[in-house]
């Protein structure tokens, strides 16, 4: 009986060595073969071509952690398409940056006509038109006033005249002066006309168009009780035998000087001085000189430029504060 349940006892131990023997054979190889997959797909992640995308093999080797490596490496792929869409903004504002010029060629048919009359000008020196507002061959509208010119002297600085055929033009068309010494004729409702010549500035309430003739101007258009016509009027370039002048302002030097021209025919675009081997355009002031601040060209020549673009060059004058001094030359008739 002893023997018999010793064997009882000591008979499981071949059973549970047996037991446990076979189970940890396996679970070694499935850790090995765990591990040689968690390498392969290691490598396959980190190797140099892993961020192009792999490949469908490459795929097949590392399963899920290939597949997710190739979409982070196609994410940055997105940003190098965003700069490719920022010319559109340019392309907008290159647009933007042409409107502008587009507004400005209504004004081109208005300088034809001064280009054709420049080149049938006499003069041998031409450039293009200099027109401002006020424009050759163009027909204006708006209204008449009167006031009292008294000697006939305003802010185009003529200084007195006999002449009572004058007008103040609007502040906008005046347009710093440019359009001081114009010759403009000036039609009613009823058809009378006249021709008057620009001396002054009608600042506000003057509206864009509108001309302040003298009274005895205005008398020749309406009755003076009528107050405020409508008019039409346009440029002119007259028929004259007077000359160009030109004056230099009270305090003028060789250090500073203001210059007037006088007495010309069309209106005066540009007033230049000789400086060197060159020609300086002097600022217009509202009370129609051209200033040189610092001196230069005070008493050299000089080169007059009418809204045609003819171009009178003046010999060199003195320095003569308040004298009128005659030129001799003139610009065009068109």
């Amino acid at each position: 009986m002893a023997p018999s349940s010793h064997r009882r006892r000591t008979q499981p131990k071949p059973d549970r060595d047996f037991a446990w023997r076979p189970v940890r054979g396996p679970l070694l190889a499935v850790a090995a073969v765990a591990a040689v997959a968690l390498v392969v797909t290691l490598v396959v992640a980190f190797r140099p071509g892993a961020a192009a995308g792999a490949t469908g093999r490459d795929r097949a080797v590392s399963g899920a952690a290939s597949d997710a490596v190739t979409s982070a490496a196609a994410t940055p792929k997105a940003p190098s398409r965003k700069p490719s869409a920022t010319p559109t903004p340019s392309r907008t504002a290159s647009r933007h940056t042409t409107a502008p010029a587009s507004a400005s060629v209504p004004a081109t048919p208005s300088a034809t006509p001064a280009r054709r009359s420049a080149a049938g000008a006499s003069s041998a020196t031409t450039t293009a038109p200099a027109a401002g507002r006020i424009r050759p061959g163009t027909t204006y509208q708006g209204v008449a006033t009167s006031y009292d010119a008294g000697n006939g002297d305003g802010a185009c600085s003529f200084g007195p005249t006999s002449d009572v055929m004058t007008a103040a033009m609007n502040t906008a068309d005046y347009e710093t002066a440019k359009a001081c010494g114009a010759y403009v004729s000036v039609r009613a409702a009823s058809g009378t006309a006249i021709t008057v010549r620009i001396t002054n500035e009608c600042p506000a309430p003057c509206a864009v168009g509108q001309l302040d003739l003298s009274q005895q101007a205005f008398a020749k258009l309406a009755p003076l009780s009528a107050g405020r016509i409508a008019i039409t009027w346009s440029l002119l370039s007259p028929a004259t035998s007077d000359t160009v002048s030109i004056r230099y302002k009270t305090g003028s030097s060789q250090y500073w000087c203001g210059i007037q021209a006088i007495g010309h025919r069309n209106p005066l675009a540009r007033l230049e001085v000789r400086t060197g081997g060159s020609w300086l355009a002097l600022t217009r002031t509202g009370y129609n000189y051209f200033l040189s601040e610092q001196g230069t060209g005070c008493g050299a020549e000089l080169r007059l430029t009418d809204i045609y673009g003819e171009q009178l060059t003046v010999p060199a004058l003195p320095v003569r504060p308040n004298v009128v001094q005659r030129t001799g030359v003139q610009f065009t008739r068109h």
